[in-house]
């Protein structure tokens, strides 16, 4: 490891959504982001969802500043791009404690307690039930 990869600073953060886990790393670079070793817009296509990853960056204006490389797994594209936001904001919350001001208000910092509910015994679904007969 030479001397100027050791005084980069690496900020790692977790985020998640529904069962989706995202380990998102930012290091000091050009822009560049990763997902799960893909390029960003490959891993993501819709710009909808490109949006929703690059929301916390773009709200501080640090979308050149750094690096992301992201290891995600679990849930669909939608959790997944949500964990991934997720864990780009309390990154970058860790990299300065200011920027947590403009990240707040927007949500960016908040973990969404949306989940599948759980199916139920003698049903076929969660909430569902089988079909009535009278006779």
């Amino acid at each position: 490891m030479s001397a100027a990869a050791a005084a980069t600073p690496v900020l790692s953060a977790t985020g998640r959504r529904k069962t989706a886990v995202a380990r998102v790393t930012l290091t000091e670079g050009s822009g560049t982001i990763t997902i799960n070793g893909r390029p960003f817009e490959d891993y993501l296509a819709t710009l909808q969802l490109q949006n929703t990853v690059l929301a916390p960056l773009q709200t501080v204006n640090a979308t050149n500043r750094y690096d992301v490389n992201v290891s995600v797994k679990g849930s669909g594209l939608q959790a997944q791009a949500g964990a991934i936001r997720l864990g780009i904001a309390r990154a970058l919350t860790i990299s300065d404690a200011e920027l947590r001001k403009e990240l707040k208000p927007h949500g960016f910092l908040r973990r969404d307690p949306r989940m599948k509910e759980r199916k139920k015994a003698g049903r076929p679904g969660a909430r569902k039930r089988f079909q009535f007969s009278k006779r």
